[in-house]
């Protein structure tokens, strides 16, 4: 059961990884194109400085999708080191659960932002709804919860295991 969500977490992991390359290699040809047309030919893309600022929010929260995939996202872990080992996979377990609940309250704020936009109907560059850049909010936070959701899945299944070589594992 858990290899079929672990293959799709890979899949969405590839396209990820694929966006955020698109993303910042667009954003660096926009940004050297502005310079380039303000320096040179005193004119500029009235929609690029919108339209990057849209992507530096795109490409940070991807990379935050990315981080929480590899494990690599902000955490605090003093007490734990020390804790044996079967501590340490509950400690895990609740860390995991605190964060998935967490970026489901953060889900269901983006949400509930990207309905008010729609209903403001405010625009943003080239006369697109905001709300649809904006839907980065949501998408990545729910991806965040579904990578929480994994990992304490996994936590959990990890405190029903014997752990024979105790902390020496982790030493070497």
């Amino acid at each position: 059961m858990m290899g079929r969500w672990e293959r799709i977490d890979h899949y969405l992991d590839r396209g990820e990884q694929f966006l955020l390359i698109s993303f910042l290699s667009f954003m660096i040809f926009i940004a050297f194109l502005q310079i380039v047309l303000r320096n040179f030919f005193d004119t500029g893309l009235g929609w690029g400085d919108s339209l990057l600022r849209n992507l530096v929010l795109w490409v940070g929260f991807i990379g935050a999708t990315l981080a929480t995939r590899e494990g690599k996202h902000i955490n605090i872990d003093v007490v734990s080191r020390w804790l044996p080992s079967l501590s340490q996979k509950v400690v895990t377990f609740i860390t995991h659960l605190f964060s998935l609940l967490i970026c489901l309250l953060l889900t269901y704020a983006a949400l509930k932002f990207i309905i008010n936009e729609a209903q403001m109907g405010h625009k943003t560059f080239l006369n697109i709804p905001a709300w649809v850049p904006q839907m980065i909010l949501p998408v990545t936070f729910g991806l965040m919860t579904f990578r929480f959701g994994l990992r304490s899945l996994k936590a959990l299944s990890e405190m029903g295991k014997p752990d024979f070589l105790g902390n020496r594992e982790k030493e070497t």
